[in-house]
């Protein structure tokens, strides 16, 4: 294949000396395994280097991908400018990349100078410090070749692994003779000073991060526990994800050049070598058919709402006119009631819309009208596509009598819901939701959605919520 080198770098600025000073030499093992590296890269032909950053353009939902024409960056930020880098971006490579994801169900953002705007300024086009620190050390080893940097994604595992799949696809079209990296720190919690504080369970990602790559376990990888991950505060899990998925249908060899953690934050330099294609089934149709079958699992399981917000979404969005059989109608759903139906893809919110109100007859009713609305009508997302379907998860929400509070004090969004309005101003909270944990940031929130002024008088009030999945 035309990816002719992979490897996984780390990135503490503090390495360079330009930026470390005297601190630096506290990682001569690093700095001397990463121009041990950058001479391998030599060494295999590269003709372009392709490095995932942890720091780069991030999304939740897609990959970035810098194609300004020039790549420029430095470490400006750590006190010295004078480390810079202006090299050509190979944007034949990125398109290439770009055109494959179309038939992988893989979003691809390409970021210049315009869309770079759209998503927060001319500042995500400038190479960051997952990429300009481990370059210092490559190229004075003579690595000197076109560059591609790729943003790490929030995406689940399964669909970071495609990532490293079109890198190799796009290479072996374009005959192009790639080096693809890895840019991650792994724990930055092994010790009691290290920035992330400590954890013991760092030093126990760390080594089981190198047992992995000492014996070539993509698997492993792939299932680490995110629990395990989460404790130890490592960047590098995802981008080395993203690369693997180049190795897929290969048996490969791993080999550490270096691991240190002075500083409290490990340092790994690797080098992945591929080898013969193997006869066994590539990691990726594995990972694909373990989902289908966990989504035909839980589809089994799922509740009778959820089951008919489902089929009512699939017939419109295939053309179905007609509505799902219905059968026996639980008497509870006979009866009108506000409801609020919610799509997720990936774990991520891919629509909700609801009424706080009954607009219907019966929960049922409104369950059908609102969840077509959900996934054609939320004007934050796009349409659903068909053939987004079977990756979709539905719960819905049936909202019990709003009651009027007094105050923030008889709030609680694990338990209510929240309604804030003034006049024809109306915003709505559901309960329980991720990363709201006071009632102040719930209220806040639905002040917001209302598009009420902050320190306007507001009527709360509250709801229970009876959810299905």
């Amino acid at each position: 294949m035309s990816i002719v080198f992979m490897g996984i770098v780390p990135h503490p600025p503090i390495m360079v000396p330009e930026v470390g000073g005297s601190e630096a030499r506290a990682v001569k093992e690093t700095q001397d395994a990463l121009q041990e590296l950058g001479q391998r890269i030599v060494n295999s032909g590269a003709e372009t280097l392709v490095i995932i950053s942890p720091h780069g353009p991030v999304f939740r939902d897609a990959v970035g991908l810098n194609v300004a024409v020039r790549a420029q960056g430095d470490l400006g930020r750590f006190q010295a400018p004078e480390v810079d880098f202006d090299l050509e971006t190979d944007q034949e490579l990125a398109a290439t990349i770009a055109m494959l994801s179309r038939n992988r169900d893989l979003l691809i953002a390409s970021l210049e100078e315009q869309s770079a705007r759209r998503y927060g300024g001319a500042e995500l086009l400038k190479l960051d410090h997952g990429v300009t620190a481990p370059l210092y050390w490559l190229w004075k080893a003579g690595v000197n070749t076109r560059l591609l940097e790729a943003g790490m994604s929030f995406l689940p595992p399964k669909k970071l692994y495609t990532f490293g799949q079109l890198v190799r696809e796009a290479a072996d079209e374009l005959g192009r003779k790639v080096a693809l990296l890895a840019s991650g720190d792994l724990s930055h919690r092994i010790t009691p000073d290290a920035p992330g504080g400590y954890s013991p369970q760092g030093a126990e990602f760390d080594a089981e991060i190198v047992k992995l790559i000492k014996g070539a376990d993509s698997r492993g990888i792939v299932d680490i526990d995110r629990d395990l991950a989460e404790e130890a505060g490592e960047c590098g899990l995802r981008p080395i994800i993203m690369m693997l998925g180049a190795l897929d249908g290969y048996a490969w060899e791993g080999e550490v050049l270096s691991y240190e953690a002075p500083f409290g934050v490990g340092y790994m330099v690797a080098e992945l070598r591929p080898r013969e294609k193997t006869d066994e089934a590539a990691l990726d149709e594995t990972l694909q058919e373990e989902y289908r079958q966990a989504q035909s699992e839980h589809r089994q399981q799922e509740s009778y709402l959820v089951h008919i917000a489902r089929q009512r979404l699939e017939n419109y969005i295939r053309g179905v006119r007609k509505m799902p059989d219905l059968g026996e109608v639980p008497t509870d759903f006979r009866k009108p009631g506000g409801v609020f139906v919610s799509i997720k893809k990936d774990g991520m919110l891919r629509g909700c819309i609801g009424t706080i109100l009954p607009t219907k007859d019966s929960v049922v009713e409104e369950v059908l009208d609102n969840a077509v609305s959900a996934g054609t009508r939320d004007p934050r997302f796009f349409p659903v596509r068909p053939e987004e379907l079977n990756e979709l998860d539905y719960s819905v929400d049936v909202l019990g009598e709003p009651e009027p509070v007094s105050g923030i004090d008889e709030l609680d969004p694990k338990r209510y819901g929240v309604i804030v309005s003034r006049g024809r101003q109306v915003g709505l909270l559901l309960p329980d939701l991720e990363g709201i944990d006071t009632a102040e940031e719930q209220v806040e929130i639905a002040r917001q959605k209302a598009g009420i002024a902050p320190g306007a008088k507001v009527k709360l009030e509250r709801f229970l919520v009876t959810r299905y999945k």
